[in-house]
């Protein structure tokens, strides 16, 4: 059984789905030191899990690693302009590398690899995040493997815990806070803004 916010999040997904940005999500982390650090990331599907986990895909070299290593929670805010819905999903972020134990998760972050296109694949194989790069052949590669994925091709996974939904069209807004509680039940709440 779905949790009851992914009925509203897969409408607004399918609503926008004539803009292209509507893929795309802020991911807030926390680094080391205590301070935020926000970025960009695409969408790429969710889980088939009972938590309706969101992929996201990332390189083993970025600074968000680091990030999640050091505090594994975070999140998204996603906002739709066709539709004028705003998500906001926190929870915890779990990387699936190489190594993984777990044959679902194997699998889902070789068919995540396999989903992608060719120059998608190809970013993986970029010299490592912060070197300087003299020559542009370096971007130039053949295309890879879509059934091996690279080492440090990573499937990263929110776990969702709670989620802010904010209708911001129409009078008065409405807001729906969703919370996963320690029973594994999702409790939720409609509030009306003016």
């Amino acid at each position: 059984m779905l949790p009851p916010w992914r009925s509203p999040l897969s409408s607004a997904i399918y609503r926008n789905r004539s803009k292209p940005h509507s893929r795309y999500f802020q991911l807030a982390t926390v680094t080391p030191e205590g301070y935020p650090a926000n970025r960009t990331v695409v969408f790429r599907g969710f889980l088939d899990d009972k938590q309706s986990s969101l992929k996201i895909i990332t390189d083993l070299r970025s600074a968000k690693i680091e990030d999640i290593a050091h505090n594994s929670r975070g999140e998204i805010c996603w906002y739709f302009t066709k539709t004028r819905e705003q998500f906001r999903i926190r929870g915890n972020l779990r990387l699936v590398k190489t190594q993984e134990k777990d044959l679902d998760l194997q699998k889902a972050r070789q068919i995540t690899w396999h989903n992608l296109s060719d120059s998608a694949r190809s970013q993986f194989t970029w010299a490592d995040l912060g070197q300087s790069v003299g020559d542009r052949s370096a971007f130039d590669v053949e295309p890879l493997n879509p059934n091996l994925p690279l080492d440090n091709f990573c499937l990263l996974l929110l776990i969702p815990q709670k989620i802010d939904h904010l209708q911001l069209k129409g009078d008065p807004q409405q807001r729906c806070l969703y919370k996963l509680e320690k029973d594994s039940t999702w409790s939720n709440q409609l509030i009306n803004h003016m």
